[in-house]
This record gives C-alpha cells, sequence and structure tokens, in this order.
C-alpha cells in the first residue's frame, strides 16, 4: 500500500467511526426524547439533530462502503469474462463514478456556499445547515479518492494480467 492508499484509508477510518458515533447519538437522543415526552419534558430540536446526524452518517459511510466493496452491484455477466476483462470494466465504470461524484461534490460545494451567504438555519434550534452541506461535499470528495485507489489497483491488474 502506498502513501496516498495510506492517507486515504486514513480517512475512510475516520469516517466510519464518525458515522458510528452519530448513529449511536441518534439512537440515545431519540430514547432520551421518547423518555422525556413520557414524562413531559421532549428535548427541544431533538428531531433537526437526529435528521442533522443522520446526514452526517449517510455521508461518512460513503466512502467506507466502496472501499469494502458493500455496495448493491449486479455483476453477473461480468463474473464469467477473464480477470483482464474484469479489471477493465470495473476501470471505467470507477471512472464514470469518479466522474459522477467529483460533480456532486463540487456542486455540494458550491450550495453550500449559498446556504452560508443567505444565512440559512435549522427551523427550531436555529443551527447553521451549511456545515452538514460542506461535510457532506467533503465526503464526496473523499469517495472520490477512493474510487481513484481502485482505478490504480485495477489498472495495475490489467497491466499486470
Amino acid at each position: 500500500m502506498n502513501g496516498f492508499e495510506r492517507f486515504v484509508d486514513k480517512f475512510v477510518s475516520i469516517f466510519k467511526v464518525f458515522g458510528a458515533i452519530c448513529i449511536a447519538g441518534m439512537m440515545f437522543l431519540t430514547c432520551v426524547d421518547v423518555i422525556g415526552r413520557l414524562f413531559g419534558h421532549p428535548i427541544l430540536g431533538a428531531e433537526e439533530i437526529v435528521g442533522f446526524m443522520a446526514a452526517l452518517a449517510m455521508a461518512a459511510a460513503m466512502p467506507y462502503t466502496h472501499a469494502m466493496h458493500a455496495h448493491v452491484g449486479v455483476d453477473m455477466l461480468v463474473k464469467e469474462l477473464s480477470p483482464k476483462a474484469q479489471a477493465i470494466i470495473d476501470s471505467i465504470t470507477n471512472f464514470l463514478a469518479f466522474v459522477l461524484f467529483s460533480l456532486m461534490g463540487w456542486q455540494t460545494w458550491l450550495y453550500a456556499g449559498t446556504l452560508k451567504r443567505s444565512g440559512q438555519v435549522s427551523m427550531t434550534l436555529e443551527l447553521p445547515s451549511y456545515y452538514v452541506v460542506y461535510f457532506l461535499s467533503f465526503c464526496f470528495f473523499v469517495f472520490c479518492a477512493v474510487i481513484v485507489v481502485e482505478i490504480l489497483q485495477h489498472l495495475h491488474k490489467v497491466v499486470n494480467a
């Protein structure tokens, strides 16, 4: 594993832990809010915070999910091809994914800037929502780095096959 792969892997590991913390936080906050409601003391803005944590957890999980190949894939036909042909097809599909998620990251970054300039805040707690959108954009870029690592691995297979 070269330096770039280790660097990307470190980010993926950090995001994985952060996503797990967000999911645990969502569970804890929801439980406390439900119990509080039983006693007439709900947590103000709990739904908002849980929504933000859900978005953060989803964004943080994207790079890890791709790195572990845990996403849904239909490859019944591709499995029948030679390893070299599989690597070529995987390189092409990963390149297309890289282009798509690079555009998504860029546009999400621009959207976060628009939210920041407009002063958009959440409804109850009035938290600035652009922080979550910037984080989502950053996760798209880390996701793209994971895709680049995978493309390089597939191209290595093509050259050495």
